[in-house]
């Protein structure tokens, strides 16, 4: 089953902190539950929850979408498509 992953790392670990993965067929109905907290604080990183919907409906997309590197607060997002 294809799914959409966002991964958040803390300290150069290599293990995420955190790990979100949602189905691509439920993506568009599970975005509408996503709390407002967690797409403002993906918006701040420039990260689109509606867009990468509507990305994931290609059968071409697939792999790492973004990674996003917070070096002040030694952090990193990667958002894919597996």
């Amino acid at each position: 089953m294809i799914k959409l992953k966002i991964r958040v790392y803390e300290n150069d670990e290599n293990d995420p902190k955190t790990t979100i993965s949602v189905p691509l067929g439920m993506l568009r109905f599970v975005s509408r539950f996503v709390p407002a907290t967690l797409k403002e604080s993906l918006a701040k990183k420039g990260i689109d929850v509606e867009l990468i919907a509507d990305l994931a409906k290609s059968d071409e997309i697939r792999g790492t979408l973004v990674e996003i590197e917070e070096h002040k607060k030694r952090e990193k997002t990667v958002i894919s498509i597996e």
